[in-house]
């Protein structure tokens, strides 16, 4: 009879860890279904321009390089990024002896691939162990507070006991903006009143989130970007009371850059770098733009991960993003 119980348990708990193990699968299946949904101006700026020349060529030769050398570049990926994918696969080519125009797509898939994994650090966010502060800067517009209400309600969602600090205290309506986003994603937020300084506010975010045991702490930060010698003054004012009153928490840097604005979007993303030490990127609206490429280029050229990645407009629409998946996404038909 108690072997016949345990047997009954064990059948019991195998059940439960196929239910858990499918719910993963299904929700990771919505996730790439949704990159997928929000890459389809670059896929089809990308795939299905190179489908349209793999049908007028019948070999591989320099006319076919240049055809494919130009769609690169109109995807945004930029010009130094796409001559060294161009020649990359002309040497592979050469290798493997590949003389089929439609052995191209595989060998650009991994070419991509390659590229977006060749960085120093992890495109996961580093957030552990408790406690961890967040970072966010970026110029208004690019999308930065969306981003903290996205990023706040899926780290909740994720069993995190998430706090925000309102430091953007010069723009205009962003405490209420932040405020409303924080409503949304169900986290609770400190602020102080418009015009007040950013420093004092991350210094009362930190003591409450020390206080409330806080597993993250996202602070915003001032949006301006008049000049670098004002943006990295106010900046390292932030920074200063981090380590002073915050050491024991693991620190992110992330800089929010809007994709549909391409190249400016990496200009922006340097001087910034110039300004603080910046651990990870969050490109938004990427379903808004064909111009996906400059995921390649702006992690490339600043040597600094993505991470995040904004594919719709919904608070569920911030991906952690995941190299082979952003490429699977783009030539997936």
């Amino acid at each position: 009879m108690l072997k016949k119980f345990f047997n009954n348990d064990k059948e019991e708990i195998n059940k439960q860890d196929i239910t858990i193990d499918a719910n993963i699968e299904e929700e990771q299946k919505g996730f790439f279904g949704k990159l997928k949904k929000g890459l389809s101006k670059t896929r089809d700026g990308i795939n299905e321009k190179i489908n349209d020349i793999l049908k007028n060529y019948r070999k591989i030769d320099e006319e076919f390089f240049e055809e494919l050398e130009e769609i690169l570049i109109t995807a945004d990926i930029g010009v130094n990024i796409t001559t060294r994918i161009i020649e990359d696969l002309e040497d592979k080519v050469k290798e493997r002896n590949i003389q089929d125009p439609n052995e191209i797509k595989s060998l650009l898939q991994e070419e991509l691939s390659e590229i977006l994994n060749d960085v120093d650090t992890s495109n996961s966010l580093n957030i552990e162990p408790s406690p961890a502060i967040i970072l966010v800067v970026g110029v208004n517009g690019v999308g930065k507070t969306t981003s903290i209400g996205k990023l706040s309600a899926k780290l909740k969602k994720e069993g995190k006991k998430v706090l925000i600090a309102a430091g953007d205290t010069f723009r205009a309506a962003a405490i209420e903006q932040l405020q409303e986003w924080a409503n949304r994603a169900g986290v609770e937020i400190i602020s102080h009143q418009e015009g007040a300084d950013p420093a004092a506010v991350i210094f009362d975010g930190v003591q409450a989130a020390k206080s409330r045991k806080s597993d993250v702490l996202i602070c915003d930060t001032a949006g301006r970007l008049h000049n670098k010698k004002n943006l990295m003054n106010e900046l390292n004012k932030i920074f200063r009371v981090v380590e002073r009153e915050y050491p024991q928490a693991v620190k992110e840097v992330l800089l929010v850059v809007d994709a549909t604005t391409g190249q400016n979007a990496i200009m922006q993303a340097k001087v910034f770098k110039e300004a603080c030490d910046i651990t990870g990127i969050v490109l938004t609206k990427l379903d808004g733009t064909a111009k996906g490429g400059v995921v390649l280029a702006v992690q490339t050229e600043l040597d600094v991960p993505v991470k995040l990645v904004g594919v719709g407009e919904k608070i569920d629409d911030l991906q952690q993003f995941h190299p082979e998946n952003f490429v699977k996404a783009i030539f997936d038909e």
